[in-house]
């Protein structure tokens, strides 16, 4: 799949987001070792803690069908600067995958790609 495909499948994501209250939707797509891919949407609560992020949700969608090997994830939301997963979604991915390719795009369809090491360069982590 490519980076675009990848863009592709979180922008459709993006288009279900659940975001009444930021007004901001947000989309992610991971893709996993296997080549399967798995999204995700941000689900808003107006319990705030309730709310889950775009990233969560794709990563809950691939543990759950039993994947958890990534390799690549894509986001994006419909701002002018490009999206970029918030600490607490650094250190989800960072749990099954430290060295993942993160492409991080903005509403125009432009995007940058980074390792999840540079977001997040001392991680919490089990080893």
């Amino acid at each position: 799949m490519t980076d675009r495909e990848l863009l592709d499948r979180a922008a459709e994501a993006m288009r279900r987001s659940y975001s009444p209250y930021s007004r901001f939707p947000v989309g992610a797509a991971i893709e996993c070792a296997d080549g399967a891919v798995f999204t995700g949407c941000n689900i808003e609560n107006s319990a705030l803690g309730a709310t889950m992020c775009a990233e969560a949700a794709a990563v809950a969608c691939a543990v759950s069908a039993g994947n958890r090997n990534f390799t690549r994830i894509a986001i994006i939301s419909e701002g002018a600067d490009y999206c970029y997963p918030c600490g607490g979604c650094r250190q989800i991915l960072n749990e099954f995958a430290p060295e993942l390719e993160v492409l991080c795009a903005r509403g125009d369809g432009r995007y940058v790609s980074y390792r999840l090491s540079a977001f997040l360069p001392m991680p919490f982590s089990a080893q």
